[in-house]
């Protein structure tokens, strides 16, 4: 039976199936980018970017995929609470485990796919205010959200690969809706 908005109660978890493969793809994307860079273009900055590197770009993106899978059970997202960890910023091998480990998550992870209000941590709310410092939303507008977010970082993570000298792939760190439109550009 269709829900108030006329959705079959399988669509949701369909578009929230579609919505972790989609971001699935993407670190899987970033792992492909790893395999064909050398240690020293991960965690160095090109001439003039400093403190933009590959390493730091990704460390960011991945850590808020942990921060949505490590609140999402509970309810209460906080993606100011990273770990920032530089193990991951300077280590290939550490990133290439750490996503492994987050397409592990997201692919088990029950909450996702599930339909509940959850509690974000408005940016830079400060600890101590009292009121409301959170905002609502929901598993799938979050993963909506870090897809955008982390197109956004691999757009900049191509800019800084191109600052080093290094070919990338037209398409990495564009949104799919881009590369529809160019397609359909080309096309016509």
């Amino acid at each position: 039976m269709p829900d108030l908005h006329g959705n079959m109660p399988n669509a949701l978890s369909q578009r929230q199936h579609l919505l972790i493969e989609g971001n699935v793809g993407l670190l899987e994307q970033a792992q492909r980018l790893l395999d064909s860079i050398s240690d020293s273009l991960y965690a160095d900055s090109p001439a003039g970017f400093a403190p933009h590197r590959v390493g730091g770009h990704l460390r960011h993106v991945l850590e808020f995929y942990e921060c949505l899978l490590e609140g999402v059970e509970s309810g209460h997202v906080d993606y100011d609470a990273r770990r920032r960890d530089e193990a991951i910023a300077t280590s290939r091998h550490a990133a290439k485990a750490r996503i492994q480990t987050i397409v592990e998550r997201l692919r088990g992870c029950p909450a996702l796919r599930g339909d509940m209000l959850i509690w974000i941590r408005a940016e830079d709310a400060p600890r101590e205010q009292l009121g409301d410092p959170f905002l609502t939303s929901s598993p799938a507008r979050e993963l909506q959200v870090l897809s955008s977010h982390t197109i956004h970082h691999f757009a900049l993570i191509a800019m800084t690969l191109r600052a080093h000298g290094v070919a990338v792939s037209p398409d990495f760190g564009m949104a799919p809706s881009t590369l529809r439109y160019l397609a359909s550009k080309r096309a016509a």
